[in-house]
């Protein structure tokens, strides 16, 4: 299936999508971090919704600091690689993301079309799954698939923002009931507050890594090689190999350092 880059009324939807209420249940309450999930009729793979507040934190830096792909490698303990692969447009490009699953699943990884537009007060940030030909799926790696996923980041005034994250995943294979409960109840909030505290530390950090190198922002700094949307498809689950992880326990994991205290 050819690929669309999105356009303005797909950020708004998505918006919309963030902000509704109508079938979510919250999973998690607490220290200014809130988990829904959502069932989705027409998928078995559910979506995912969180939310942070940060009264401290300028919408903007937030933004910076989910595009700094060099600033990433420093917070992202989960992540094993990533990388640009190539541009679209001035707000919408390719890349590969790789992290790592609780011993003993295996790691999974991505290759996703993601583009961005700052919306009045707001900065969106989505993301789908493609396939790209010269990024076919690795044997040391599941490839999993991004239906949908993104960030809506909301301005609170000069120096505080709320920080969104809905996300619907296809980790291509039949996980076991305890890594679905645990992404709930101990990955998605702690992954939520690592991005806060990383932001926190972002401006002194960029003061010092080429304070003025923003591309999100200033496309004409953008050195990525170009790539014509005709060379992708959209990435199915139904081609991508399916494992069944379901069977393994809980008691032989090791445990990611999203889940830390």
């Amino acid at each position: 299936m050819p690929v669309q880059i999105p356009d303005d009324s797909d950020f708004s939807s998505f918006k919309d999508q963030v902000l509704s209420e109508d079938g979510w249940k919250s999973r998690y309450n607490k220290g200014g971090v809130t988990v829904w999930c959502r069932e989705e009729e027409s998928s078995a793979v559910q979506k995912l919704k969180m939310r942070i507040v940060c009264k401290d934190l300028p919408a903007e830096t937030l933004y910076d600091v989910l595009h700094d792909i060099n600033y990433r490698k420093k917070w992202d303990s989960n992540m094993i690689e990533t990388y640009d692969i190539g541009r679209l447009t001035v707000n919408a490009d390719v890349g590969y993301y790789s992290w790592r699953c609780p011993s003993p699943l295996k790691n999974r990884d991505f290759v996703t079309m993601r583009s961005w537009l700052p919306l009045g007060n707001d900065y969106l940030i989505i993301n789908f799954s493609v396939k790209h030909p010269k990024h076919p799926p690795r044997k040391d790696y599941v490839r999993a698939v991004s239906l949908q996923t993104g960030y809506l980041i909301q301005s609170n005034g000069a120096t505080g923002s709320t920080l969104y994250y809905l996300t619907q995943v296809d980790p291509r294979g039949s996980l076991p009931k305890w890594v679905v409960n645990r992404v709930s109840q101990f990955v998605a909030p702690k992954a939520m507050k690592k991005i806060y505290k990383a932001a926190l530390k972002y401006p002194e950090w960029k003061r010092k890594h080429n304070p003025a190198l923003k591309p999100w922002i200033f496309p004409e700094q953008n050195v990525l090689p170009p790539i014509n949307p005709a060379e992708l498809t959209l990435q199915r689950g139904d081609s991508l190999e399916n494992i069944d992880e379901s069977g393994l326990s809980e008691e032989k994991t090791h445990h990611s350092d999203d889940e830390d205290s």
